[in-house]
């Protein structure tokens, strides 16, 4: 798994140690858990001097999801990864669902009111409240992981589908589609558009090869609006053939691939709106900040050998990754955006009747709803997330839970977390083949469970 944050009682961060040390200095009493996500030591003396090897910080923004890892450029270890994914699209809906609101409430009073739309002026770098909520989310990163490492340098992915090397930045003309990355940068976006499959029968997972959908012996260009993306049995069958004639008998695919052709990249066009606002705000972190292109990042992580994910991605974003990465061991933590809660104290049906009043407060007991607790209870020990009520049972799970037998683990802030590719193994009192692999979610077990002879009930 991935390496120990560790600092010293004055809050300066060291170098990240091998989990086998991180158990020996708790287990010694030397450290204590400062943070579990991401896990994190504090030592219980002040390191004078210390001697730490400065790390890179990497980032490959994305849509929908982030990639982060922290490499070390001496040796090339990725000392953590993780993958941040944003709740930009669930934002949107909301503010969808408001407007309609608002909307229809404005309709229904008899008084005409003028909507307020136009005299708003918007500061200058505005940005939507989707975009701007993965701006931040990427912020709250780089800020936390600035506290608990020594790094001293930053990379960002900033081209997405630029094919201008940013080494030279005078080049003009025809050179400024004929870089030496050009081939990359084509292909990777018509891997995003096309979904990385065939365009002509779907398959997956197959070689693909480029394809001119009006064939260049029938005046075809080499624009990217006249490429797709098709396998070889369909690139041959299909030849210098137009594309009306070959898919004569296909009509549905014909329709798609027309519709296909002019859709634009909206994931794309999410990260490209914000890619510069992004990196400006980087550089008052008063780090060195590298920039490289997307083709860049896709020729390193093929000469490396390495598989397609989002954390290896940003591993090997700019031109300073190391000839070899080592990623052995290396465990991501998917991190999850989910918000601070909602200021709505009355909630609705579905019809928009109120059907439950929520108090003002947010904490209760010292609890608020999302921190992560342990519960040590006579009918066993729980572990997850809570949902307070303004009353001395709060939700864990399925079960109701007094608030006296739980300890706080970590504090609700916005995040959810687990770590991908590990799954804990059920309690031991369960019978085999019991369905609780189908509610493993969140890092906790949720379904209640009969319980054998002698053994109590578990959720």
């Amino acid at each position: 798994m991935s390496n120990v944050f560790v600092i010293d009682s004055d809050y300066t961060p060291l170098n990240p140690v091998h989990p086998g040390h991180a158990r020996r200095l708790l287990r010694q009493g030397k450290a204590a858990v400062f943070r579990r996500y991401p896990f994190t030591l504090v030592l219980k003396r002040i390191v004078e001097q210390p001697e730490v090897q400065p790390l890179r910080l990497k980032l490959d923004p994305g849509s929908k999801t982030t990639g982060i890892a922290l490499v070390n450029d001496a040796n090339g270890k990725i000392v953590f990864a993780a993958e941040l994914e944003h709740r930009g699209h669930a934002i949107k809906d909301s503010l969808d669902d408001r407007r309609a609101v608002r909307r229809s409430r404005r309709h229904r009073k008899t008084r005409y009111r003028k909507p307020r739309f136009h005299n708003r002026r918007k500061k200058k770098g505005w940005l939507p409240p989707s975009l701007e909520s993965r701006l931040a989310n990427i912020l709250t990163w780089v800020a936390r992981l600035c506290r608990y490492a020594p790094i001293a340098a930053i990379s960002q992915e900033l081209v997405k589908f630029d094919m201008q090397l940013m080494e030279n930045p005078d080049i003009a003309g025809v050179e400024y589609q004929q870089g030496t990355l050009q081939g990359y940068e084509v292909r990777e976006y018509l891997l995003f558009k096309w979904e990385r499959k065939c365009a002509y029968c779907g398959k997956q997972d197959v070689p693909l090869q480029v394809e001119h959908i009006q064939a260049r012996a029938n005046d075809g260009t080499n624009r990217v609006s006249n490429l797709t993306l098709a396998c070889e049995p369909c690139n041959t069958a299909k030849g210098t053939q137009d594309i009306e004639v070959f898919l004569k008998k296909k009509p549905d695919v014909l329709k798609r691939i027309l519709a296909q052709i002019k859709k634009p990249l909206k994931d794309a066009s999410a990260v490209n709106a914000t890619r510069f606002a992004l990196l400006e705000r980087l550089k008052a972190v008063d780090l060195p900040v590298e920039c490289g292109s997307g083709g860049l990042t896709k020729f390193n992580r093929t000469m490396r050998k390495l598989p397609k994910t989002h954390w290896l991605d940003a591993a090997c974003v700019g031109t300073s990754t190391p000839v070899a990465l080592l990623n052995k061991g290396t465990v991501p933590l998917h991190i999850t955006a989910t918000g601070h809660g909602r200021r709505q104290i009355c909630s609705t049906d579905k019809y928009g009747f109120p059907k439950q009043h929520k108090e003002r407060k947010k904490k209760f007991l010292g609890y608020q709803t999302g921190d992560m607790v342990k519960a040590i209870t006579p009918k066993g020990t729980f572990e997850g997330r809570i949902a307070i009520r303004h009353r001395p049972s709060f939700r864990l799970g399925k079960a109701d839970i007094h608030p006296k037998y739980m300890r706080c683990v970590h504090r609700s802030d916005g995040y959810e977390y687990r770590q991908k590719g590990v799954r804990h193994a059920p309690p031991p009192w369960l019978k085999p083949g019991a369905p609780a692999w189908r509610d493993f979610k969140g890092g906790q077990w949720r379904l209640r469970f009969h319980a054998l002879p002698g053994r109590p009930s578990a959720l």
